[in-house]
């Protein structure tokens, strides 16, 4: 008699809901873990879209032009094979979506209607609005509740993911996790771990991500063996509301449906926006390219708009710019019923949080940390007939046999800088792929999880129970959230968009001590029931060594590479660091060793837009302005 497979997915966003699905299809039991409801997931919070060569536009797009974009977006730091596959099926994937009733929008004709957007000539993005993540994560979920209905699907929705269970030979077997309600920790056999656990913005304190989004559970793995590829890879996002609890993402689909982004040429300027004249507007993106203008990829937007603040030329002197979309109806006739059909869900983000219409009034922004290339290192394998063997147990498996990861907390499809509206779509076709390696890899499994036997359950159980009694009962002088700032200003202030070798070595020495100051918190809560505080803290020591690796890893890369650049080190060079950076977590910190990069369709080349960093800061900063980083002045 066969015993039926079951695995656990770590995560109830796209990734997640999409592994589960294609698991659950192929017969397989699945127990989905959320620390939110699979609705509140953080794939919620998309809005501009998700990229698909369909050409219906006539364009003469295609899936390779797709890969080429993704690739230079990515500033060739990205392994080829897999970002080839995810172009090929992205058009697939789109009509999938469309069949489940995902409700994007159409042209007069009833086409499905495009979008451009950041690092790309061609509309290419297909888009339900500005709520598209909401869309999808809904569409998602309604598959996934046939199966569950059915007992195929298992959900455990407020729970929190605490550590992987391994067995004698360093084989994932099961995971630890904890009712974020009782507060109570179990412990589960199971045949093998999907990660798909999102971001880490939370890291950085002010983001646009949610407040769920430590990247605890990837540190978490990566304390327990994992490789941890291009953790200094970060991605500030170009326009977002800053607050004073976090930033408020303006999706890139505004600058795709036409917004442009300016300052006044005199800082000093107090008229009213519309009273100032086109000739007396500073539309820099557009200056620094006229080709790509404010679809520049997200990584030269953010750093442009950033230097322009950083020399006193924001509006009004202040860390602002203009993200100016009234034209659309005051100049080019645009209705606003036709501009909040594609932008709604944005603008009344926009309209609540500032008290201004921002189709008659041009919104004031600012970059925020958005998303981390870098995750969790997992593998794949080329095919002789396709681009990928779908039938290898290595697609989307970490270094640790049994553990595989796909979504944001994967470090595979997007090198060293996102391109807007890959995310979804990665998402999707990297859960895909996670299940296809999951069932090539219990084809060959030799031990069943039920075979684990009940002492190593039992004691993954003990150690994370000890954790969690420390963490509770602990009485010293720290405040964890104030620690958590502390955190978050280190990060933010010397490893954030303004990078120098001097800063990095910096944070390196605070996060030293701040690894040992969480260990000396005074944590008022000590209930057993639905406690916050001790999962916070724990988490802010999971932050805390993925921190590490991000500082490490930056202070290693000397060159500038996508979101990555170093003003001591501005040009990339390809000779050396053509390399994922790969991260072993050590006591003493991390440990590194790289890996060649897979080119094996596209030569390096330089990227293809006008402009980039080092340019930046010539023209808008001044050609000797480097050279004064290097030697102190400034």
């Amino acid at each position: 008699m066969t015993t039926e497979k079951h695995v656990a997915v770590v995560g109830g966003g796209l990734a997640g809901l999409m592994t589960a699905m294609k698991l659950a299809e192929a017969g397989i039991k699945v127990s989905v873990f959320s620390l939110v409801p699979v609705k509140r997931s953080h794939s919620v919070c998309a809005q501009g879209g998700i990229n698909g060569a369909v050409n219906l536009r006539g364009e003469g797009d295609s899936p390779y032009l797709h890969f080429e974009d993704t690739i230079t977006g990515g500033d060739f730091l990205n392994h080829q094979p897999p970002v080839m596959r995810m172009a090929e099926r992205a058009p697939s994937i789109i009509y999938l979506l469309d069949r489940m009733g995902v409700p994007f929008n159409r042209t007069p004709e009833g086409y499905l209607s495009f979008r451009r957007f950041g690092g790309t000539l061609k509309h290419r993005t297909a888009y339900a609005g500005a709520t598209t993540g909401q869309q999808l994560l809904y569409a998602l979920d309604e598959q996934v509740r046939r199966y569950e209905a059915d007992g195929k699907v298992l959900k455990y929705e407020g729970w929190e993911f605490t550590g992987i269970i391994k067995d004698s030979e360093g084989n994932c077997r099961g995971l630890t996790a904890q009712d974020l309600t009782t507060m109570e920790i179990h412990s589960f056999p199971f045949d093998s771990v999907v990660m798909c656990t999102g971001g880490n913005g939370v890291v950085f304190g002010k983001s646009t991500n949610s407040i769920i989004n430590t990247g605890g559970a990837v540190s978490i793995c990566y304390q327990q063996g994992a490789t941890y590829g291009n953790p200094e890879m970060i991605q500030i996002h170009p326009t977002a509301i800053p607050g004073e609890d976090k930033c408020r993402l303006m999706s890139e689909s505004v600058r795709g449906e036409g917004g442009r982004v300016w300052v006044p040429r005199d800082p000093k300027d107090t008229r009213y926006h519309t009273d100032i004249p086109e000739s007396e507007r500073w539309y820099f993106c557009e200056e620094l390219d006229p080709v790509y203008g404010n679809l520049l990829s997200r990584d030269i937007v953010s750093f442009a708009i950033y230097c322009v603040c950083r020399i006193g030329r924001g509006v009004q002197g202040k860390q602002q710019v203009y993200l100016d979309i009234s034209h659309l109806h005051r100049e080019k006739g645009m209705s606003r019923e036709l501009i909040n059909d594609k932008l709604e869900g944005v603008l009344e983000i926009y309209e609540k949080f500032m008290r201004e219409d921002p189709i008659d009034n041009p919104m004031r922004i600012y970059p925020g940390v958005h998303y981390s290339m870098g995750g969790l290192w997992v593998d794949y394998e080329r095919g002789k007939e396709t681009t990928l063997d779908e039938s290898s147990h290595r697609n989307q498996m970490t270094n640790i046999p049994g553990l595989f990861a796909a979504g944001e907390c994967d470090f595979q499809y997007h090198g060293a800088n996102r391109l807007g509206a890959n995310a979804l779509l990665t998402c999707l076709t990297g859960g895909e792929l996670a299940a296809l390696g999951v069932l090539a890899y219990l084809k060959n499994m030799s031990q069943s999880a039920e075979s684990l036997d009940a002492k190593t359950l039992q004691d993954a159980k003990k150690e994370r129970d000890e954790e969690y009694q420390y963490f509770s009962t602990s009485k010293g002088s720290e405040n964890p959230y104030r620690l958590h700032q502390e955190l978050s200003d280190v990060m933010w202030n010397n490893c954030g968009i303004w990078r120098t070798q001097k800063d990095l070595g910096s944070a390196k020495e605070k996060l030293k001590d701040l690894s040992e100051r969480v260990y000396q918190c005074n944590l008022i809560d000590s209930s057993d029931w639905a406690n916050q505080a001790v999962p916070f803290t724990r988490a802010l020591k999971n932050m805390i060594e993925m921190s590490k690796a991000i500082v490490e890893g930056a202070l290693i890369r000397n060159e500038s590479r996508g979101a990555h650049f170093k003003m001591d080190t501005p040009n990339r060079d390809d000779e050396k660091w053509l390399k994922t950076s790969l991260a072993t977590w050590k006591k003493e910190g991390p440990e590194f060793k790289f890996e060649d990069v897979d080119c094996c369709y596209l030569a390096p080349r330089a990227r293809k837009y006008r402009i980039n960093q080092n340019k930046i800061v010539e023209e808008i900063m001044g050609k000797d302005y480097l050279a004064s980083i290097s030697s102190g002045d400034k």
